[in-house]
Parts: structure tokens; C-alpha cells; sequence
């Protein structure tokens, strides 16, 4: 049998730290396996696994939400968890911080990466919502790449986590992943991925496929060092079958 069972691991992420052991149908051919075959074994292994994955970043609402993607960007959820309780405390909505400078903003969050860049994001940002939005975060996620500091990525996390629309962020990690376990073909690029995944993942389900891979990502396939021995998906992962083929 191909797929071998995962085994709890203890990680930081809760969502892993109560892993069930469940072992996924064997398909005994891997190069005869085609892609529904392997979109059908993700989500069949994660809707057991992670059933109800959520973002690791703290927020109240989608103001709080969007100031903390802004500011995880090349950083840690863990460090900007720890960042945005005395920013949102001191400027707690568009208004309050769009009155503010750069420098004052810059004064909370300077424990993070590029603080001087995220800090005019951060206030044009608050400035663009406060006189073309009335203050209110919008969903469209093109609406969204209108503000300063948010791309694509960040536009469709706020996009998927706080309004539930139908997309994928790709990070490196959904991007690593993706193509790790054959989700995606010779993806060279995020836009590449995200319209592979789209396309293959059921709209109900885009919301949970892209935390699963966010966090399959952080916590089991790292970049460097993979945890392959406690990973569940190794029945039908291209990266594990061509790692095993060396040995």
C-alpha cells in the first residue's frame, strides 16, 4: 500500500497538535494516477485532518485583519501577533491611523521586517479607506489591490478569511507545497498556481485547500528540511516518490 498513516506530531500549530491517524485509499500505480486522483486524496485527507483550518493571525475585524496581512509580509504570524495588539490599541480603525504619520506608526511596529516601508503602507492604506471607502474594508479583491502595501496575495487572504470569496492566496508555502505533492505542473509563477489550484479545488472548499496548504507548508513540508516521516500525504506526494528513488 502506497500511503503510509501520519502520526501526531507536536508542533506549535494547534491544528496538527490533535492530528487523527487515518490512511488514505492506495492507488498501487503513482504514474497512472491522474490529477482528479490527486486533488480527490487532498481534500479527502484534510477534511479528516483539518476539517476547520482558520488563520494564525489575530484579529477582531477586517480592519485589524488587513493592518496584520500588511505586516506579515516577509515576516512571522507569531511576531506580528505580538506587534498589533499595542498598534490596534493605539489607532483601532482607518480614521485613527490615517490621522496618524509614518513615524508615529513606524514606533510600533519597528520590531518587524522593513517597518519604514510597512509603515507608509499602513498609513496610505488607512488614508485610501478612510476617503474612498468610508472607513469600511471592501471584498472585491480588486477593490482591495487598490490600497496601498496590498498585492494580489494579501487582497485574497482579506478576501477569503474575512468575506469568503472564492480564492487562493498563493505564499511560498501553498506555492512549495502545491507543486511538491503534483497539485500543480510546472508552476513558474503565484498567478500560475493559484489559477492551477482554482481550477481544480471545488469553490466550497477554496477557503479551507488554501489554509491547508499554508499550513501543511509552515509545519510538515518545510523548504529545507521536510518532515516526510510524519506527513500523511507521502501515498501520493511527487517529491516523496522521486526522494525515495535516490535512496
Amino acid at each position: 500500500m502506497l500511503c503510509t498513516a501520519i502520526r501526531p506530531v507536536q508542533l506549535s500549530c494547534r491544528f496538527y497538535a490533535k492530528i487523527k491517524i487515518i490512511t488514505l485509499p492506495a492507488i498501487l500505480n503513482m504514474d497512472s494516477m491522474t490529477i482528479k486522483d490527486r486533488y480527490r486524496l487532498f481534500i479527502d485527507y484534510f477534511v479528516v485532518n483539518m476539517p476547520e483550518p482558520e488563520t494564525e493571525l489575530a484579529y477582531n475585524d477586517p480592519f485589524e485583519l488587513i493592518v496584520a496581512v500588511i505586516l506579515s509580509a516577509q515576516c512571522t504570524d507569531k511576531r506580528v501577533n505580538m506587534i498589533t495588539p499595542a498598534l490596534l490599541s493605539r489607532f483601532p480603525d482607518a480614521a485613527s491611523m490615517a490621522s496618524a504619520t509614518p513615524e508615529e506608526i513606524f514606533q510600533y511596529i519597528r520590531s518587524c521586517s522593513y517597518p519604514n516601508n510597512k509603515a507608509k503602507h499602513l498609513s496610505g492604506m488607512a488614508k485610501m479607506l478612510t476617503q474612498e471607502f468610508g472607513g469600511l474594508v471592501p471584498s472585491d479583491p480588486t477593490l482591495l489591490q487598490k490600497l496601498p502595501g496590498v498585492g494580489r496575495k494579501t487582497a485574497n487572504v482579506i478576501a477569503s478569511v474575512i468575506f469568503r470569496k472564492p480564492v487562493i492566496a498563493v505564499d511560498t508555502h501553498v506555492f512549495r507545497v502545491s507543486e511538491r505533492i503534483g497539485l500543480t505542473h510546472h508552476s513558474k509563477t503565484p498567478l500560475q498556481t493559484e489559477l492551477q489550484l482554482t481550477r481544480n479545488i471545488p469553490r466550497d472548499l477554496l477557503y479551507q485547500a488554501n489554509h491547508w496548504l499554508l499550513l501543511h507548508g509552515r509545519y510538515i513540508c518545510k523548504a529545507r528540511n521536510p518532515l516526510c516521516e510524519t506527513c500523511g500525504l507521502t501515498g501520493f506526494c511527487k517529491y516523496f516518490q522521486i526522494k525515495q528513488k535516490k535512496k
